[in-house]
C-alpha cells in the first residue's frame, strides 16, 4: 500500500506544478549538525544570527518535529528566460537575481505545498507540516538525501534532470513512506562556479563564506559593505546568479511552468536612476508581492548606489549626488562613495 501511495503522491505533486518529488527520512542527515556548527564557529554565517540561534532544530529534523517519520522534498523550476551573465555588461542598469524577478516564491510554493499536503491527509491520514525556506530546515541536505540532486561545489543543489534553477519545499509527515536513495555527487573536476565568483566567496569546493557572497551582501547584510567588496559587486543589486548560471548541468534545465515567476515590467535589469529615486512608499509599491520588498528601501538603495559607483557612467552621478544627505547614514555613505568613484577619487 505504501508503494502505491507514493506513486500517487508523485503524480499528484506533478499535477500541482512541482517538477520533482522524492522522499527521505527525518534521520537522514546526521552529518548536517556538525557541518552547520563548524560553519557558524568559523563565522561564515556573517550577520545571519538565526542560523546560530536555531542550530539544534536546523541540524536535526527530528528535533524540530519528533513525530515526523518521512520528509517529502519537492522541486519547482524557475529557470530564467535570459542569460544573467550577459546582463553584467549593462552597467547603467541593476541586475536582480532570477528568482526575485517575479512573484515571491515563498507564497507560491507554500500554497502548492499546502494543497499537496491536504491531498495526502485526505488520501492516507496522518499529520503534516510544510516548510519553504523560512523555518529552521536544511532543505538542501534533505533534498540530496531524498535523491533530488546533490550539493555542488557552489553548495547549491544540482540535478541531472533540472540543472540548478529550482526552488525547494518540504512536507514533514507522520506517515511512514518508502524513502528514495540519496543522489551521487556529479561535479567531477569542474570548477566553473568557483572560478567565476567575483568576490572569491568559496574558500574551497563545497564550502561557502557567506560574508563574501554577493547574495548575502545585498540581501542579508545590514550596514555598509566593506569598500573592497563594493567594487566587486558590479551592477548586482539584489542577489547574484553567477555560480548558478555558469553550471554545465543547466543544459538539462526545464522551462519554468509557473507564470508568476516570469520577470515583471522593468526586470531583469531595471534602470539605476529610477531605482535611486525611490522613497519608502514608492519602493513598497514597486516591489509589492516581491521578495525584494523584505530588505527595505534603505538597504536596496544602498545596493543601487554601489552599482552606480561601479557603472563608470557620469550620467548617473546626479542620482548619487541627490542622496548624499539622505536621512539614512548607510545610504549617505553609499552615495558619497558612488560620487567619489565616478569622480575618479574612490577605490
Amino acid at each position: 500500500m505504501s508503494g502505491e501511495l507514493k506513486a500517487e503522491l508523485v503524480a499528484q505533486a506533478r499535477a500541482e506544478g512541482f517538477d520533482a518529488c522524492r522522499i527521505t527520512r527525518s534521520d537522514a542527515i546526521p552529518e548536517a549538525s556538525a557541518r552547520l556548527a563548524e560553519f557558524v564557529a568559523q563565522g561564515r554565517h556573517g550577520q545571519m544570527g538565526w542560523m546560530a540561534e536555531r542550530m539544534g532544530w536546523r541540524g536535526n529534523p527530528a528535533a524540530l518535529w519528533a513525530e515526523a517519520r518521512s520528509i517529502i522534498m519537492l522541486a519547482e523550476c524557475y529557470t530564467p528566460e535570459h542569460d544573467p551573465l550577459a546582463l553584467l555588461a549593462e552597467s547603467e542598469r541593476g541586475l536582480v537575481t532570477a528568482y526575485a524577478q517575479g512573484r515571491d516564491y515563498h507564497d507560491v510554493v507554500k500554497k502548492r505545498l499546502k494543497r499537496l499536503g491536504r491531498w495526502l491527509i485526505d488520501r492516507a491520514g496522518g499529520e503534516i507540516k510544510v516548510f519553504v525556506d523560512t523555518a529552521p530546515v536544511m532543505e538542501k541536505p534533505l533534498a540530496a538525501a531524498a535523491g533530488l540532486g546533490w550539493q555542488g561545489k557552489h553548495t547549491n543543489l544540482l540535478s541531472r534532470d533540472l540543472g540548478n534553477w529550482f526552488f525547494l519545499g518540504a512536507i514533514f509527515t507522520t506517515l511512514d513512506l518508502p524513502a528514495d536513495a540519496p543522489a551521487r555527487e556529479n561535479c567531477g573536476n569542474c570548477r566553473a562556479c568557483l572560478d567565476i565568483c567575483p568576490t572569491e566567496a568559496f574558500p574551497a569546493p563545497f564550502q561557502l563564506d557567506a560574508r563574501r557572497c554577493i547574495s548575502y551582501l545585498t540581501i542579508e547584510h545590514h550596514g555598509p559593505v566593506a569598500p573592497d567588496l563594493r567594487a566587486k559587486m558590479g551592477n548586482r543589486i539584489y542577489g547574484c546568479d553567477d555560480c548558478l548560471a555558469v553550471c554545465p548541468w543547466n543544459k538539462f534545465a526545464r522551462t519554468a511552468r509557473e507564470v508568476k515567476y516570469a520577470a515583471r515590467d522593468g526586470m531583469p535589469a531595471p534602470d539605476l536612476v529610477e531605482l535611486a529615486a525611490l522613497d519608502d512608499a514608492s519602493f513598497r509599491a514597486r516591489f509589492s508581492g516581491s521578495p525584494i520588498k523584505r530588505i527595505g528601501r534603505d538597504r536596496f538603495v544602498r545596493n543601487v548606489l554601489y552599482a552606480i559607483g561601479n557603472s563608470g557612467s557620469v550620467r548617473l552621478r546626479p542620482a548619487a549626488q541627490a542622496l548624499c544627505e539622505d536621512p539614512d547614514p548607510v545610504v549617505r555613505d553609499a552615495a558619497r562613495w558612488a560620487v567619489a568613484r565616478l569622480d575618479g577619487a574612490g577605490s
